[in-house]
This record gives C-alpha cells, structure tokens and sequence, in this order.
C-alpha cells in the first residue's frame, strides 16, 4: 500500500512520462512537490522500486520505468461517477491506456472520471480517474462503485450494518449515506491523477 504522497509522485513520474516520453528528473520531482532536497527524492523513489512500482536503470539519468511488466492496457472509460451527490449513470463508451500495473491481474477493469471531493482523504480527488475492477461484493470499509435508487452512482466507502448499509465518503465535512439495498458494480483498484 502507498502513502498519499508516494501515490501522488508515482502518478506525477507516469503523467509527465505519457506526456514527454521519458522520467522526469529527480530535481524536477523534486521542485513539483516542494521537497527539501533531492536527497528526498531519492528515497521516495527507493521506496517505489522495493514496493515493485518502478524500475531504475542505475548511473542513467531519467531512467525510470512504472512497473515491473512493461506496456500499457486499455480499459473502457465509462463515463463519470460521483464522490459526493449521486449522479445519474450514463455509460460513454472510449477507453484509455493504463500502466499494467495499475490493473488487478485478473478480472474485467473500467475507468471513471471523477467529480467531486468526498473522497480526498482517500487520495481520490475531483479530476481523477479510478481503475474499477468488476465485481458484486466487497468487503466492508472497501472503496466501491455502488449503484443506488435504480439509477445514480457514486463512489463511497462501503459498510454493512445491522438492517442498512451505510456509504461512507473520506472526507470529514461530509456525511455519511444509508440505503437499504445497493448495486455494487465494482471496485477502485488505482487511481490516475490529473495534474
């Protein structure tokens, strides 16, 4: 599992490498997230390699590849899914290219554009884009696409109760949602940050 900040500079090195073709530098890593030093730098990056994130090619300057299997997957992108008022489901068929590694190695996976800011403590913010591997059930406390009223997603942290089921967002200024009966359609696996 990675930290907010080790999630963001993985997303940073991945954005900035479909953009331009090559890593970004480390004093570029770190001037965007106002690092103390590039020293800093390279244990964040340290940190990414051990997890299997990426890959460094030693004494090369710029040399960083996401992930241990190379390439890319395409996903459909299907539209856009709230985190915080339920929206109404509308299914837009494209598709976007993923890292491999940012998808489960089993499974059918789609993408959703984010809206919305009650999921930011879980690192998930307005602009984004979620992995969601299909699936009907998750555990409770795992972030989910969740089909309710028939009609409207969102994205909630899900948690089975007593006789409801509550949907949890990861933002304190927000309150929680209780319904009876839910759809579960699938869930987050990564999450590719708009920069």
């Amino acid at each position: 599992m990675l930290t907010k900040k080790q999630k963001n500079i993985l997303n940073y090195i991945q954005i900035y490498f479909d953009k331009k073709g090559y890593s970004p530098s480390h004093e570029e890593i770190r001037k965007r997230f106002k690092l103390a030093s590039v020293s800093t730098v390279n244990h964040y990056m340290q940190v990414l390699q051990e997890k299997g994130y990426i890959t460094r090619e030693k004494n090369i300057a710029r040399a960083v590849k996401i992930g241990k299997q190379e390439g890319v997957v395409s996903v459909p992108f299907k539209g856009y899914i709230a985190a915080g008022e339920p929206i109404e489901a509308i299914e837009e068929y494209e598709t976007t290219t993923v890292p491999k590694n940012m998808v489960a190695s089993s499974g059918e996976h789609f993408a959703l554009g984010v809206k919305g800011n009650s999921m930011i403590d879980e690192g998930i913010f307005d602009g984004d884009t979620v992995i969601i591997r299909k699936q009907n059930t998750v555990e409770n406390g795992e972030t989910a696409v969740a089909l309710i009223n028939g009609n409207e997603v969102t994205l909630k942290k899900i948690f089975k109760e007593k006789n409801r089921i509550r949907l949890q967002p990861a933002n304190p200024s927000l309150k929680p949602l209780y319904v009876k009966r839910i759809i579960i359609q699938g869930k987050v696996v990564s999450v590719l940050r708009s920069f």
